[in-house]
């Protein structure tokens, strides 16, 4: 029997912990927690700016022609 330590799910780029449910920008990924908390977050909130710092993260696909 052989033992396996993999975490099942996907790294969020936001907590930089596995979870296993979110959605899918680009190439990045976003937990469902840390979505919500985006949501409620207000722009005049201190949250808001390492918000903001966390999905510059996100690298767009290039478009290749």
């Amino acid at each position: 029997m052989l033992k396996t330590d993999k975490k099942v799910g996907e790294l969020c780029i936001v907590c930089n912990e596995t979870k296993n449910f979110g959605i899918h920008l680009y190439t990045s990924f976003i937990c469902v927690d840390c979505e919500k908390e985006m949501i409620r977050t207000e722009t005049n909130s201190p949250e808001y700016k390492f918000y903001v710092n966390r999905l510059k993260k996100i690298n767009t696909p290039q478009i290749y022609s």
